[in-house]
């Protein structure tokens, strides 16, 4: 956290849901704006360091498998056959079967530093790699996760771990496939590496996730949901594949967010990731819980998922996030983009989250949505430029090609809209300016001692 009070006086900024011109940003020693003011003059402003373009508030990732940075770029050749999400988890699970902490906390100290310089500044991290290659228990059961933890901390991203439990194949299943040996896990076992890391560091923070209604039985759903009732944000898997809802509606005679919400204690601290097969009565009832989505428009892109009812969401005024997922990109610019235009696909129509959010700016409706979502996912304060949100914010690059020319009101909406994007001139995380770190030379050992010469799976 920020040692002691630091001002700022950006040009314009993003407060609350629009552009305000020479504004004053404090920072306390607690990391936290103190004070923000638009229209601030010289003397108010005595002694701010000035900031070389327009600001934005930081973003957090709503959802991360780390480890699966290593795959990017490596699924996309066909192997024989029908190619859909459950050939590509097959060829994923040739890198989590054979990945160790070191090239773990190589891989995520790359991937953190690159969604920072991308203007993320908290990464909400799914963790279900537990065990070692044998599967077997590691003799500190959370060395993989602290792997994870000193990743963050060498890049300086906050981070939400939630440790995942993992405890069967599949519905109706009695455990785990031979190749998903390193998942396993139990409530006591996911719930003791939250507690753990208490005192981790100022950026560190713990949840707690479910992988799936699939990978867990509804004794350890429903244990998991007391632990963590009222004190850790919980995440889950939940409606990603059509396969996955006729499975949970076979096996409990319900789909699988109507089932949740008959088990589960499901409020305001839930995180129900991807939901791109949620009925709108299942969207309607979720809505009623208070529990958030987070969506991950590259990943669910990428492995051929399908499109969430974004209109539904925003219609109800549902939370949402982001989420870089499986880090086939690691740009919330690309990830908002694709969100609106999957939409357009889909619908044959424009600016489809402005009219569903009843907002005229349709980057405005989609920024805004991921922003106040963040907090609800990392289990923070990150809501923005706002007195009590913690102080990490991004300074844009006015003169990138994207923004040359746009009117002022319209910067948001080049941002988002307009290619090719550029990477933010500076990141701030907690009032402190975020220094790069050179984390490519030990990438790229991981990624050869890994794959070497040979290809994936």
């Amino acid at each position: 956290m920020a040692a002691e009070a630091a001002r700022f006086l950006a040009p314009r900024a993003w407060v609350g849901s629009g552009w305000a011109a020479d504004v004053l940003l404090v920072a306390g020693a607690d990391g936290n704006w103190c004070e923000v003011r638009a229209n601030c003059d010289a003397q108010a402003a005595g002694g701010a360091t000035r900031l070389a373009g327009p600001v934005l508030p930081g973003l957090v990732d709503g959802h991360s498998h780390a480890f699966q940075r290593a795959i990017a770029g490596l699924t996309e050749r066909s192997p024989a056959g029908k190619d859909d999400f459950w050939s590509w988890r097959d060829r994923m699970y040739a890198a989590a079967l054979r990945i160790t902490p070191p090239q773990v906390e190589a891989i995520a100290a790359h991937l953190y530093a690159e969604l920072l310089a991308n203007g993320y500044t908290q990464v909400c991290e799914f963790h279900y790699l537990h065990n070692g290659t044998d599967g077997r228990p590691y003799a500190d059961a959370g060395e993989m996760a602290n792997a994870l933890v000193r990743a963050a901390q060498q890049v300086g991203i906050g981070l939400t771990l939630l440790p995942t439990l993992y405890m069967r194949s599949g519905f109706g299943a009695l455990g785990l496939r031979e190749d998903q040996r390193r998942f396993a896990s139990t409530p006591a076992s996911v719930l003791a590496i939250a507690d753990g890391l208490r005192g981790a560091g100022p950026l560190i923070t713990g949840g707690v996730a479910l992988h799936s209604l699939r990978a867990v039985d509804a004794a350890a759903l429903a244990e998991v949901a007391a632990a963590a009732r009222g004190r850790l944000p919980v995440h889950i898997h939940i409606s990603e594949q059509r396969q996955e809802v006729e499975d949970c509606r076979s096996v409990h005679g319900q789909r699988p967010i109507e089932w949740l919400l008959a088990q589960a204690p499901v409020d305001e601290r839930w995180n129900l990731v991807h939901a791109t097969h949620a009925s709108r009565d299942e969207l309607a009832a979720l809505r009623q819980s208070g529990a958030a989505i987070v969506l991950c428009p590259s990943t669910e892109a990428n492995l051929g998922d399908g499109v969430f009812d974004l209109p539904t969401w925003l219609g109800a005024s549902g939370r949402w996030s982001i989420g870089s997922d499986s880090h086939v990109t690691r740009s919330w610019v690309e990830e908002l983009r694709l969100l609106e235009y999957s939409q357009r696909f889909a619908l044959r129509e424009r600016n489809v989250a402005a009219r569903a959010a009843l907002t005229e700016s349709t980057a405005a409706a989609l920024f805004g949505g991921a922003l106040e979502g963040g907090s609800a996912a990392a289990g923070l304060p990150l809501a923005g430029l706002a007195l009590g949100q913690r102080a990490d914010f991004m300074v844009l690059d006015g003169e990138a090609s994207a923004l040359l020319g746009v009117p002022d009101e319209h910067l948001l909406d080049a941002s988002v809209f307009s290619s090719p994007s550029a990477p933010p001139r500076e990141v701030y995380v907690a009032g402190r300016r975020v220094q790069a770190v050179e984390t490519a030379p030990a990438f790229i050992a991981a990624m050869r001692d890994l794959w070497g010469a040979g290809r994936l799976g």
